[in-house]
């Protein structure tokens, strides 16, 4: 029995949960495991009812859960940032989730905007640093306002953070079993503090993995070669600020933000999982919205939650509606409705 908590928040995340809360009915009946679902309504519509952000007491109840499903958090009416930080990182932060993880894989049947690039040739993983870096919110204002104002952001980085992530990221890339190849993706060259010592750390724990072969490139060439050459990657480490960057850039390589999802891991707690493509308010209601990248999130909680054989059946379904049914992944071009999609992928996993 699995215990998951449902965020559906803002916008269309609502309408996208509700068909990867299909796929996970079809696959559960179909492997013989069960779940109870525990619904939350946080986002902007609460915060701008009550106030309330994410209170503690839903943290604790967070902590006691197998898994975090989350729709998208972001409202026209609330000013960027709150929603975000008092959700999304706190979230992040207050349950360790120290690793974002995010496959990075062009489906059959799927564009991507790279001439002469396949399937084969895009299929790679980014492993960020999820808790430390700039995001942590240090520094702050000197007569903010004035023409003398200064603004200061100073990234944290501790070697038990880097450590863990690396550490993580070499698991992963020996579980994956493909190229065996980890990079780091830094600027040693210009950051001399905390990249030196990402750099050492990462030289360190790759002497203990002598089947991984390292690899370290600059952030401005992954960049490059991201669009140029994106076979030459198996995993990519990274920290916070970079790995929330590149993302986006695989996010569009790999199709964009309606098939891209990711996981916020901690891997001796719980994990939460969404897709990538935001709330996109100005696609709420019209049923019109990919799913994709939810159902997908789905596929993602299944894998870490040891349920291997389920999400396979899942990530094959989700194939077929692709290649099958689908015309575009762009919202009101995919010639199916967002239920739609979830129908079909639910009916694919049924017949599997």
């Amino acid at each position: 029995m699995y215990k998951i908590a449902v965020v559906p928040g803002d916008g269309t995340g609502p309408e996208v949960v509700r068909e990867g809360l299909k796929a996970l009915a079809a696959v559960a009946q179909k492997k013989g495991f069960s779940y109870e679902l525990i619904n939350y309504d946080l986002g902007g519509e609460r915060y701008m009812k009550t106030g309330d952000l994410l209170p503690e007491s839903i943290i604790s109840e967070f902590r006691q859960c197998s898994a975090i499903y989350l729709g998208a958090i972001g409202h026209p009416d609330v000013k960027p940032g709150i929603l975000e930080k008092g959700i999304l990182l706190t979230m992040r932060f207050e349950l360790d989730q120290y690793i974002n993880l995010r496959p990075v894989k062009l489906l059959s049947g799927v564009e991507t905007p790279l001439k002469d690039k396949c399937p084969a040739d895009i299929d790679f993983v980014v492993v960020r640093e999820n808790t430390e870096g700039l995001y942590t919110g240090a520094g702050g204002f000197l007569k903010k306002g004035t023409l003398d104002e200064v603004a200061i952001q100073e990234s944290i980085n501790t070697r038990k953070g880097v450590e863990r992530c690396i550490r993580y990221a070499f698991d992963f890339c020996r579980k994956r079993g493909q190229e065996k190849k980890l990079t780091f993706c830094g600027k040693t060259n210009v950051l001399t503090y905390a990249h030196d010592m990402w750099q050492r750390v990462f030289n360190e724990v790759a002497r203990e993995y002598s089947d991984i072969k390292p690899d370290y490139a600059n952030v401005d060439a992954i960049c490059m070669w991201m669009v140029k050459n994106p076979e030459w990657f198996d995993v990519i480490v990274t920290d916070n600020m970079f790995g929330d960057i590149i993302t986006d850039l695989a996010a569009m390589i790999q199709g964009g933000v309606g098939v891209a999802a990711g996981g916020n891991i901690n891997p001796e707690g719980v994990s939460m999982f969404e897709p990538m493509g935001g709330s996109a308010p100005k696609y709420t209601g019209q049923n019109i919205i990919n799913p994709i990248a939810a159902i997908a999130a789905v596929q993602m909680m299944l894998s870490v939650l040891g349920q291997d054989d389920a999400a396979k059946l899942v990530e094959d379904a989700i194939q077929k509606v692709v290649l099958k049914d689908m015309k575009s992944m762009s919202a009101g071009n995919m010639g199916l409705s967002t239920s739609q999609v979830g129908d079909r992928i639910a009916d694919y996993i049924a017949q599997a």
